[in-house]
């Protein structure tokens, strides 16, 4: 089939997932699988009519950075630092449990000692997208729930970013330690020149010219994704310079109408990374990997939320709250699907143990938006009573 332009891609994207969104919403089911199972339609494994999905998703992930900037937005950074204390034996205490809990299925399945490892791997890390796409405003501003799910995300997308450069260097035939230790160089020097910058130049911009809405929106989307680039020069990732981006810009009184702002333009690119994401799966090889796919997710969705709100009760945190949390960090991450792909390209594991990861990574999407918007609030709830932004 001839290649499409992008323009008729994007067309395909919003007309169709506008369609299914409407049956999904009549059905009471997910926004967020109606634009998976669109992606899976339509995409190269499916109709066809969207021959290249690495483009979406390419422009899909400037959501995510999005999303990320709007996140700092909301914390100050003396808020951040409380919050880091809090998490972190949490994170480490849960990531060993699940990594462990991984492992053991993939070994049970016959994959090879590495390929287990990395199975396991994937399996400590929950879907920022999931947790933050699904968690009203109000629960940023105004409660502590909302609090502690960034906190645990933040130092998951830490391992995370650690493990992408560890099979970078192994793809390379060798593992760039220095790489890995420039991150605890270069990590305060974006900090620092991000306060710098928007204390001297940006904060009297602004303040100067705050009338101006335009010149408000644009410039803090020029701030956030130049932020970006500059976190990825130094080996670290985009979503952690639009990230420090936000946090910076987070005591200004402006930041709030910049979050609003942003809102429209975070969701048009999410919706695109979310088909992008069905629409790379292959479906083809989905019977070789169905079972053990199924049972791994099937212990991921029971054991994360009981893990979390366990150890968060531990912690001293109210009952109540340590079981929300739970479920809303009960997935598996996009950042699985990235070392998935990025691990059977270097050659670590094979495409069985690849797609084995893909499949679970979806299955839990799927089944944990569903558990979160049934019995939480989230912006996207079928529920009204449960709708909340």
């Amino acid at each position: 089939m001839p290649d499409h332009s992008i323009i008729f891609s994007i067309f395909l994207i919003f007309t169709g997932a506008a369609i299914l969104a409407a049956i999904a919403l009549f059905a009471r089911q997910s926004l967020l699988v109606a634009y998976i199972l669109l992606g899976g339609l339509v995409g190269p494994w499916g109709m066809g009519l969207v021959n290249d999905a690495s483009v979406i998703q390419q422009i899909g992930h400037i959501g995510i950075i999005f999303l990320l900037f709007l996140l700092g937005l909301n914390l100050r950074p003396t808020q951040l630092i409380h919050m880091f204390r809090e998490a972190i034996l949490v994170t480490v205490a849960s990531s060993l449990a699940f990594c462990a809990l991984g492992f053991l299925v993939g070994w049970l399945f016959g994959f090879n000692f590495f390929e287990s490892l990395i199975i396991g791997s994937v399996m400590m890390f929950s879907s920022t997208i999931i947790g933050l796409k699904l968690l009203p405003t109000t629960a940023l501003h105004h409660r502590h729930v909302g609090q502690v799910i960034i906190s645990i995300l933040l130092l998951q997308d830490i391992l995370a970013i650690v493990m992408l450069l560890f099979l970078e260097g192994v793809s390379q035939s060798m593992i760039e330690w220095q790489q890995i230790g420039k991150l605890g160089v270069a990590v305060p020097l974006l900090v620092l020149t991000a306060f710098l910058f928007e204390r001297y130049i940006l904060q009297p911009l602004i303040r100067r010219f705050d009338t101006i809405q335009e010149y408000v929106f644009l410039t803090s989307i020029g701030w956030c994704l130049g932020m970006a680039q500059l976190a990825d020069a130094v080996g670290l990732s985009y979503e952690t310079g639009a990230f420090i981006a936000g946090v910076a810009l987070a005591a200004n009184p402006i930041s709030q109408f910049i979050a609003e702002s942003f809102k429209p333009l975070r969701d048009f690119f999410l919706i695109m990374f979310f088909f992008s994401l069905g629409a790379s799966f292959n479906i083809s090889i989905l019977p070789e990997v169905l079972l053990p796919a199924v049972i791994l997710a099937a212990i991921m969705l029971a054991a994360k939320p009981l893990a979390f709100s366990k150890l968060l009760r531990m912690s001293g945190e109210a009952t109540s709250l340590s079981r929300e949390a739970g479920v809303r960090l009960g997935q598996v991450s996009e950042f699985s699907l990235m070392i998935a792909v990025l691990a059977l390209n270097a050659g670590a594991i094979g495409s069985r143990a690849s797609y084995l990861i893909q499949a679970t990574t979806l299955i839990t999407f799927i089944a944990s938006s569903y558990l979160i918007m049934l019995n939480y609030p989230t912006p996207i709830a079928v529920n009204a009573r449960l709708r909340k932004d």
